[in-house]
């Protein structure tokens, strides 16, 4: 009895550093793509979300890419 993994869309997201905290630590903040196509290659997000964030005033971090799937299972 298999399980099969249908993709849905992603949430593609950008993670940089507004400021300093008084005791030196990063203060983070999070931007996100919803609804990205779950077809997208990893390369063609990375480029996109680096060309975004080229045009901010703050340093890009971090990119992060949530993947979502529905899990059905088939009754054999």
């Amino acid at each position: 009895m298999p399980v099969t993994m249908i993709p849905l869309s992603s949430v593609l997201a950008g993670r940089y550093q507004i400021g300093t905290t008084p005791a030196g630590g990063p203060i983070l903040r999070k931007k996100g793509l919803n609804y990205v196509k779950p077809d997208a290659t990893e390369q063609a997000l990375y480029d996109v979300i680096s060309a975004l964030y080229s045009l901010s005033q703050h340093e890009l971090q971090d990119i992060l890419l949530q993947k979502n799937y529905r899990l059905e299972f088939e009754e054999g």
